[in-house]
């Protein structure tokens, strides 16, 4: 299995990374990308990927980064890409969860990060909360030129089916295994499986059964149960074709 969403460089980790990274193992969790979204994370994800192989970086700027700042910020984004090897631009995207005072600045940024992975050939890792009209305005812009992934996506099939029209693939994590996540449950179950993604974002968004307490990397191995138990097909199918899809999108 690949985790496609993961921030094992969190503070929460510091006391037993090493443990963590032994029960992805144990789980058969063997590759995680490791999500950069601010200038010091970038650099966390990227040193960690140097001195343990299951690791694969990414950089970028997440909306909460997006201020008077943001072109100084997403600068420093440009050089650190220069020369790093990264293997996406993101997170990046939308968030208006806590309000929208700064929501021009995050389109901007967000546009920005479009644009650099275009010119680097790199895919998208797409944050979109409460935004989610805003953020394909902006993609939308691009078809045909952009390619990526809609990170813990927690719109509807309809709007999905859009998305994968632009060549992005949907990512699920733990909240399709809650009990009340009726949407998520329904694009498990009708989503191509060649365009469906597993992550964690550990260390939120734990799955069931360890809702609310912190996520980690190896508990992916229940958001691919959930849905071959919803598709009524075998866990190893669910978990081939998403280690698959994931070495096409990061190239792995």
């Amino acid at each position: 299995m690949i985790d496609t969403h993961s921030h094992l460089f969190e503070a929460e980790f510091q006391e037993d990374l090493e443990l963590c990274i032994q029960r992805c193992k144990e789980n058969n969790v063997h590759k995680i990308i490791l999500v950069g979204f601010s200038e010091s994370t970038n650099s966390k994800a990227y040193d960690l990927s140097l001195k343990y192989d299951i690791f694969y970086p990414t950089a970028g700027m997440h909306p909460s980064e997006a201020d008077c700042d943001f072109e100084k910020k997403f600068q420093m984004l440009v050089d650190f890409i220069q020369s790093h090897k990264i293997y996406a631009i993101g997170e990046c995207g939308l968030d208006y969860h806590y309000g929208k005072e700064n929501a021009e600045y995050q389109k901007k940024l967000f546009e920005y990060q479009i644009l650099l992975a275009i010119e680097k050939d790199l895919p998208l890792i797409v944050h979109s909360r409460d935004a989610m009209k805003d953020t394909w305005d902006i993609l939308s812009k691009y078809k045909g030129k952009i390619r990526g992934v809609m990170h813990c996506y927690s719109g509807s099939w309809e709007m999905a089916k859009e998305y994968i029209k632009l060549g992005f693939y949907i990512s699920l994590g733990g909240p399709v295994t809650f009990k009340n996540a009726v949407e998520s449950k329904r694009i498990a179950k009708e989503i191509p499986l060649d365009k469906l993604l597993v992550e964690t974002d550990c260390p939120f968004l734990a799955p069931t059964p360890y809702r609310g307490k912190r996520n980690e990397s190896a508990y992916v191995w229940y958001v691919v149960k959930e849905i071959a138990d919803i598709r009524g097909i075998s866990f190893k199918q669910v978990e081939e074709q998403t280690e698959k899809n994931s070495k096409i999108v990061f190239g792995l």
